[in-house]
């Protein structure tokens, strides 16, 4: 099966199943696994942050996060169609007493300065509305196929921030992806952020673990919210030791960049499929079939009987997702089932 539904079925590396079996070990809750220790320094400096504290997972990292800077009964500015607000369950409501706003977001992932300040009250001083206390950005966008938001973007939103006294949260899942994707060093993607959350275990290919960064003060405050939300683990090292060599490595993201490209190019060309434009593609392809004898349901499910999996990431239309798992050879592989799929459709076969 050539696996496409998402980057979160990476294995690890045979060095880092290596490094997990023999990191030095500790209790993390006392701050005593010296790998897990390792893995936040790292993170942090990396990212340009003072701090930083490793989570199961990058929901948790979010959570954590939002409830860090924001009070109960507050409002936290994010886009419609990112993660936090369509995949993360509503946690930051059920957990943290927040409030979403959901903004509009455009089709490269940006959510537009007017578009945030219209969750802005006119009379903060009027006890009828929760006031904002946060904003949220996605960067890569996920639903938007895999966008970067440009460093002029990030600079304006900052100012934006600064100019009502909230801070900002960057979902940065694939963070390293919109480094390489945009040329530049991770941390000058963090840097427009108060916080950011990003994971382990997608394109970078930990098998688990996402890490939140900030200053040291917002990184206790996460720590408690993490025991809190029962993320304490214990000795984490055998999980940091494979997050120390995924940021380590995270260059090799360019190839998955140039497969997803790649990909693109093969669907752009076959009858039927209408693949989404991404401004600056990093490891995702969104396209549509268009041919009106299938459903993203039964395409989906034809082209796993020919040994392609692919899923639905809203709007009817379907997620293609590269990463170290799927080769050069699998991308033309994938192409060819797309194109044998329509093909045999017009056969009679899947009509």
């Amino acid at each position: 099966m050539i696996e496409l539904r998402s980057d979160t079925f990476t294995l690890p590396t045979r060095e880092m199943l290596r490094a997990m079996g023999e990191a030095p070990l500790g209790d993390d809750v006392y701050g005593e696994d010296p790998t897990t220790n390792r893995l936040e320094e790292l993170a942090a400096t990396t990212l340009g942050k003072e701090a930083a504290c490793l989570l199961p997972s990058g929901t948790m990292a979010n959570l954590a996060s939002i409830m860090a800077h924001a009070p109960r009964g507050t409002k936290v500015l994010v886009g419609d169609e990112s993660d936090i607000y369509v995949y993360e369950a509503g946690g930051a409501s059920v957990a943290g007493g927040l409030v979403y706003e959901p903004v509009p977001t455009q089709p490269d992932g940006r959510l537009l300065l007017t578009d945030l300040a219209k969750g802005f009250p006119d009379d903060p001083g009027d006890p009828q509305f929760a006031l904002p206390a946060l904003i949220c950005l996605e960067n890569t966008h996920n639903r938007s196929g895999g966008s970067v938001l440009p460093l002029g973007y990030l600079a304006d939103v900052r100012r934006f921030a600064d100019e009502r006294g909230v801070p900002v949260h960057l979902d940065g899942a694939r963070l390293f992806n919109a480094a390489v994707g945009a040329g530049v060093p991770v941390a000058d993607l963090a840097r427009y952020a108060d916080s950011v959350q990003f994971c382990l275990s997608k394109g970078l290919s930990a098998p688990i673990g996402s890490m939140a960064v900030g200053t040291a003060e917002f990184i206790g405050r996460v720590r408690r919210i993490r025991k809190l939300l029962g993320g304490g683990m214990r000795q984490t090292g055998v999980i940091a030791a494979a997050g120390i060599l995924a940021i380590e490595n995270a260059g090799r993201l360019a190839e998955d960049h140039r497969n997803a490209e790649r990909l693109a190019a093969g669907l752009a060309k076959i009858d039927g499929i209408d693949v989404l434009p991404a401004g600056t593609r990093t490891n995702i392809v969104m396209f549509r079939v268009t041919d009106p004898r299938f459903t993203w349901r039964t395409f989906a499910a034809a082209a796993s009987e020919h040994g392609l999996a692919i899923a639905e990431l809203g709007h009817g239309r379907l997620r293609a997702v590269t990463h170290r798992g799927v080769s050069e050879k699998d991308v033309d592989k994938a192409v060819e089932i797309v194109a044998r799929v329509l093909g045999e459709a017009g056969a009679g076969r899947h009509a």
